[in-house]
């Protein structure tokens, strides 16, 4: 039976999975403009972009092409489906695979099932990319993957959680940010949030709606590390 009340906490993999998530957060803080964390910024705007994706062909629309650039920017050309719910899928849904990372992580079944969705995700992509730089984003995390997994099974470098772990606490951190740099602090015109205030019959604007999807995305963090302690307990 689950221990949702969390009593007893916490105990040593508890301890460890808090541990873990707070080092990673002071590291991504501290290395955030630094060429280190580049590629996982990259990662987590393929995400973004998948998920806008993915609510297209959820919503029976058509997905004609994705594209990531160097400058960390994406954009995912769609025809058809449901508007309303593609435009805000980018950042909640980069927030709910940061979620989906942070659980996978806490066992080493999930995280070998979370790092073979990712890869064939990740494969899916190269034939719907619109440009050689997501191509080779994606083959570059398909190596790299796939190397930490051999690791994993092949030596005593047990390293597949910890990688899935930090991708997780890394789409969690960027989704926020994201959200209050381009919808909140900038108020980007022809962001994904003043597009929906524009769609929708609400009388929110793009700045309200930003501070919404914000909130939302700091509930999936919150969220993550509350569920990883149930399951660890």
């Amino acid at each position: 039976m689950a221990n949702w009340e969390l009593k007893g906490c916490c105990q040593q993999d508890q301890k460890a999975f808090l541990i873990t998530i707070c080092i990673y957060a002071v590291v991504i803080l501290a290395l955030w403009r630094t060429f280190l964390l580049k590629p996982f910024k990259l990662i987590t705007v393929f995400l973004h972009e998948a998920s806008h994706a993915i609510a297209c062909k959820l919503t029976c629309g058509e997905v004609l092409g994705m594209k990531v650039d160097e400058n960390e920017g994406g954009v995912t050309e769609t025809r058809g489906g449901i508007y309303w719910i593609i435009l805000p899928a980018g950042y909640l849904g980069s927030s709910f695979w940061g979620m989906v990372f942070i659980l996978s992580s806490t066992n080493l079944l999930t995280a070998r099932i979370a790092a073979g969705c990712f890869l064939a995700a990740l494969f899916i992509v190269l034939f719907v990319a619109k440009n050689w730089f997501l191509r080779g984003l994606c083959i570059g995390f398909i190596i790299f993957i796939a190397v930490v997994w051999l690791l994993q099974e092949k030596t005593s470098v047990h390293a597949l959680r910890y990688i899935i772990l930090f991708i997780g606490v890394m789409n969690s951190l960027f989704s926020v940010y994201d959200i209050y740099d381009d919808l909140i602090s900038r108020r980007i015109r022809s962001s994904d949030a003043e597009q929906f205030a524009a769609h929708c019959l609400c009388p929110c604007n793009g700045v309200a709606w930003g501070v919404i999807w914000g909130l939302i995305s700091f509930a999936f963090l919150c969220a993550s590390v509350y569920l990883g302690l149930v399951i660890l307990s």
